[in-house]
């Protein structure tokens, strides 16, 4: 698995190896060009890959649990329009879920966060403000925001969260030092179903039901009608399949809260 680290670690030395070698050889100045360059298309691919955690360790599934069940997690919300809709086919179908919440939404519909607590579901941290500029922010910024949010959401239900889930699934050595700082668990996904993409529903629902199998991580956002049509039919496919929808601290065997 290729880590920032390592990857850092490697390019020094070869540009240094270079260097001395260009004492003794001509070495073409591209050969520095590509080493720089392959550092960088690495180094960028592992900032918005989360599940090679390139910069730190998120957690994607897991494959040893015992039980028949998979997590579905919600991304963005909560929302005045979908989540409702949403909360209502999870208890429909006795399905379990995690919202990764921003804190904007959260500080904007608390009544509509609280229904989700009394609901029985799990909660996470998903940035107060979801910036596209997320990846860009200094240590202390993305800090403050993860923990705007945890305030937030301990005022309204007296628990401080611990997962957390990047914004954009953005890493960085920024926010590697943020989540190590507030001693947050990074949670990934191993089943993207692409749902804020143009791609239709059936698409969407079948990317899902292709791969999804015991132990893992379905990621949707609850922020949209063609999310709730999934939802309804993979809560369908997996009642047929007996796989049952549990929180992400349930299947993952960590605490949601401190």
């Amino acid at each position: 698995m290729l880590r920032r680290r390592t990857i850092n670690t490697l390019t020094l030395i070869t540009l240094v190896v270079l260097a001395i070698a260009s004492f003794y050889y001509v070495i073409p100045f591209w050969i520095f060009v590509i080493v720089g360059l392959s550092w960088f298309l690495i180094t960028l691919c592992g900032s918005f890959l989360i599940r090679w955690n390139y910069h730190y360790t998120s957690t994607h599934s897991n494959k040893n649990v015992s039980d028949n069940c998979i997590a579905i997690t919600f991304d963005d919300g909560p929302h005045p329009e979908f989540t409702p809709q949403i909360l209502k086919l999870l208890e429909k179908y006795g399905a379990k879920a995690t919202f990764f919440c921003i804190g904007k939404n959260v500080e904007d519909h608390p009544a509509l966060f609280k229904a989700i607590i009394a609901a029985g579901h799990t909660v996470g941290n998903h940035t107060y403000s979801h910036s596209k500029s997320f990846g860009f922010f200094s240590t202390e910024r993305v800090v403050q925001e993860l923990q705007k949010t945890n305030a937030i959401v301990q005022e309204l239900i007296g628990k401080r969260m611990k997962l957390y889930r990047p914004a954009f699934a953005v890493t960085n050595p920024s926010i590697e030092k943020a989540v190590k700082q507030l001693q947050l668990d990074s949670i990934g996904w191993n089943v993207r179903s692409l749902d804020t993409t143009p791609r239709s529903s059936s698409s969407v629902l079948n990317r899902i039901t292709c791969k999804v199998t015991k132990g893992d991580i379905v990621l949707l956002h609850d922020t949209s009608d063609k999310t709730v049509i999934v939802l309804e039919q993979l809560l369908l496919f997996l009642k047929e399949r007996e796989l049952k929808s549990v929180t992400v601290d349930h299947l993952l065997q960590l605490p949601a809260y401190v």
